[in-house]
């Protein structure tokens, strides 16, 4: 069944965790989006990084949609409208990016398909929602204020969505400093996958993690 943009959004919200990686070897990318899946996290951000990636995508799309059917795959560090489109026809069920680019918006809101561009400023937030943004990635999250900085920013603003990314940690303490800040959900990378887990394969571990996180997230939430 497709998804409509909203339901991914709310997705996003219920699960509360995304979790984002890129690697060249696509078994080892099978293997850690199998991982996160049966920890819970049934979206996934597979990070725009390397030669051909593209490609890898679309493979990872056609296995997903056969081994792991409620997943929603999305793709990340997107800066321009030419590499959005090309993930979309790809199947791609979100486009993330570091930063606000207004030919995004146009090419993602075309399609329906959720654009979450990365904003570091009120005034960048603002002008994403004005594009049509349901949900706004805070880039690079820890640096451009924290916890203090989405709290500070929702009390005249409760509207907002803010997906904080890039540093979040899957620990008791950092998930709850964002949350009770008022996070719509967010981002982890290489601090839940870790070089640890891939070096060791130790995708028994990672499904741990990706489990307790989510539990942590529910237990704030509640």
């Amino acid at each position: 069944m497709h998804m409509k943009r909203l339901d991914i959004a709310l997705k996003m919200r219920e699960i509360g965790a995304i979790p984002l990686y890129y690697h060249p070897d696509i078994e080892i990318c099978k293997e850690v989006i199998s991982a996160c899946y049966r920890g819970g996290m049934k979206l996934f951000e597979f990070t725009n990084r390397g030669d051909f990636a593209h490609e890898l995508f679309a493979e990872l799309v056609k296995w997903s949609r056969e081994t792991l059917p409620d997943l929603d795959l999305g793709v990340g560090t997107v800066v321009d409208a030419g590499t959005s489109s090309i993930y979309i026809q790809m199947g791609a069920k979100f486009i993330v990016s570091p930063l606000l680019n207004e030919d995004m918006a146009k090419v993602c809101n075309r399609r329906k398909v959720l654009w979450i561009p990365g904003c570091a400023t009120a005034s960048e937030i603002n002008k994403a929602e004005e594009l049509g943004a349901e949900v706004v990635k805070l880039f690079p999250g820890p640096t451009v204020g924290g916890a203090k900085f989405l709290k500070a920013f929702l009390g005249p603003c409760p509207w907002s969505n803010i997906m904080p990314s890039g540093g979040v940690s899957p620990t008791v303490e950092n998930l709850t400093e964002w949350f009770n800040a008022g996070a719509f959900c967010v981002g982890m990378g290489s601090q839940l996958i870790s070089k640890e887990i891939i070096e060791t394969r130790d995708f028994m571990k990672l499904e741990q993690v990706s489990r307790e996180s989510l539990e942590i997230i529910l237990e704030i939430r509640s």
